[in-house]
């Protein structure tokens, strides 16, 4: 079974794939739960063609600023794409419908 981490700060899942889209996404929200979402993040999207650089926010007022609605919020190139601390599932299908509606 392969466990999932979160990313390092700057570092770039799936990095050798040049060729896939480099997705932007930043996590608002409590440290805990900032690292559980990263986790469920990276465990969801390791298998789909994308690259993926990931910053966690933890300051309430950036967070509010943003447009955060829930505790963690994900966006994604600057845009709200998941309140809340869902499965890694919903992580999964949540990316490939956005990879599919991007690649139209």
């Amino acid at each position: 079974m392969q466990t999932c981490t979160p990313l390092a700060p700057g570092e770039i899942l799936n990095a050798s794939q040049s060729q896939w889209p480099l997705i932007e996404a930043v996590i608002y929200g409590d440290p805990t739960l900032c690292t559980k979402l990263a986790k469920r993040l990276v465990c969801g999207v390791r298998d789909l063609p994308l690259r993926l650089r990931l910053n966690t926010v933890t300051d309430t007022q950036a967070a509010i600023e943003a447009g955060a609605t829930h505790d963690p919020s994900l966006f994604i190139n600057g845009k709200l794409f998941i309140g809340g601390l869902v499965a890694s599932e919903t992580m999964t299908q949540a990316m490939q419908q956005y990879l599919l509606k991007e690649s139209q």
